[in-house]
């Protein structure tokens, strides 16, 4: 399994808000401009309404990036896709707990593919539903919009989830990181960083910056800088 991870922001663009059209180019450009992860929604038309990517795009991604591959399964019972996802490069796996039955089974499924293990939250869905496997779990995703498609604005009454999980942290109940998801900005960011968010998936801010993508991404790092890591 992939080792524990570091302390520090990690910022991940959501390639939902590139130009697929010049898809490899984009990536790489978020590498040069100092992005960590890479970040890979994945729809199936079921759980959420849009349709996006599967594994072929997860492994043009590996080939075109040495960026960490963040994929998240917005996907009904995700459980037969993982080892098409993990073959394809991925190194973390989030699914969604409204969207898996049995949640323990999942997540070391997902360990034994040498993975990172994530569980994500729709904005509805309250924290302690995830109680019983967050000593388990790498990555907890808090939607800050509702699932599905990108350019939504973001929902501030999540940053009360994310300050509960923060508590989980410092109370040794979850070594999880705290990744937040939806209408992330150089605005926003600052704001969930301060609840206790660590990981930060921004697609439009980045993807779409007036200035470009590599402005998109210092724009948001900037902006974290003036807030202390917790730890």
């Amino acid at each position: 399994m992939i080792g524990p991870m570091g302390r520090g922001y990690v910022l991940a663009p959501s390639i939902l808000a590139a130009d697929f059209l010049a898809l490899g180019e984009a990536v790489k450009e978020c590498e040069s401009a100092g992005a960590d992860w890479l970040h890979i929604d994945v729809m199936d038309g079921r759980f959420v309404p849009n349709l996006t990517m599967g594994p072929a795009v997860v492994e043009a991604c590996r080939r075109a990036t040495s960026l960490p591959l963040d994929v998240h399964l917005m996907v009904h019972e995700p459980g037969h896709l993982l080892g098409a996802f993990a073959a394809a490069g991925a190194d973390s796996l989030t699914v969604h707990q409204e969207a898996v039955a049995h949640l323990h089974q999942t997540i070391e499924a997902i360990h034994q593919l040498g993975l990172r293990a994530g569980m994500a939250l729709n904005p509805g869905t309250p924290a302690a539903t995830l109680t019983a496997v967050a000593p388990m779990l790498d990555l907890i995703l808090m939607m800050t919009v509702n699932p599905g498609f990108g350019g939504q604005d973001f929902i501030p009454s999540v940053l009360t989830k994310v300050a509960q999980v923060r508590e989980w942290q410092s109370q040794g109940l979850t070594r999880a990181r705290i990744q937040v998801d939806g209408g992330i900005d150089r605005e926003t960011a600052p704001r969930a960083a301060e609840a206790g968010a660590e990981i930060f998936v921004a697609g439009v801010s980045v993807f779409q910056h007036p200035m470009g993508i590599t402005q998109g991404v210092h724009a948001i790092q900037s902006a974290l800088q003036a807030i202390p890591v917790q730890e």
